[in-house]
């Protein structure tokens, strides 16, 4: 028996969502940023907290190398990164996963507010791995993302020497 698809409850509620704004306005037609938005009230009207363009800390080998900005982040556990072209850039898919890599978040989607719509989710599986091994040491509070507050924002990108 294969074991459970990780976030599968609060994926399915953002995909629904998605669908849900998605209807309501057609694709290809607006801004990401309206899109976004929209998506945002959904997803809070179903009882999801909701961040966006959150400022996460990347590590490299336990040394803090950059922050990068993500589109939105559902419930501190499932990064969202939506695009509103007509057609989705080869880049996006591959971008998502260097988020996935360089945070403690191990899920993301990736919405395509296109011309038809589409998403794609995707699991950071080596950190699925230390997951398991790591559950029994690490305290909930210590596995979550670190998120940077707002004096932390306006530092620049990379760290001065």
């Amino acid at each position: 028996m294969r074991g459970e698809l990780l976030e599968a409850e609060r994926v399915h509620s953002i995909v629904a969502a998605f669908f849900t704004v998605y209807n309501y306005f057609g694709g290809a037609g607006l801004c990401e940023a309206a899109y976004t938005g929209a998506l945002e009230h959904e997803l809070t009207l179903r009882g999801h907290k909701v961040d966006r363009e959150v400022m996460v800390a990347v590590y490299y080998k336990g040394k803090l190398v950059a922050r990068q900005r993500l589109d939105m982040v559902v419930d501190d556990r499932v990064i969202v990164e939506s695009k509103a072209t007509e057609r989705l850039p080869p880049s996006a898919g591959p971008q998502l996963i260097g988020y996935l890599r360089a945070t403690t978040f191990q899920v993301g989607v990736l919405l395509h507010f296109g011309p038809h719509p589409k998403f794609y989710r995707f699991v950071d599986s080596m950190k699925k791995i230390h997951t398991k091994l790591d559950r029994i040491r690490l305290d909930s509070r210590d596995s979550r993302p670190e998120i940077l507050g707002p004096q932390e924002r306006d530092e620049p990108a990379v760290p001065r020497a």
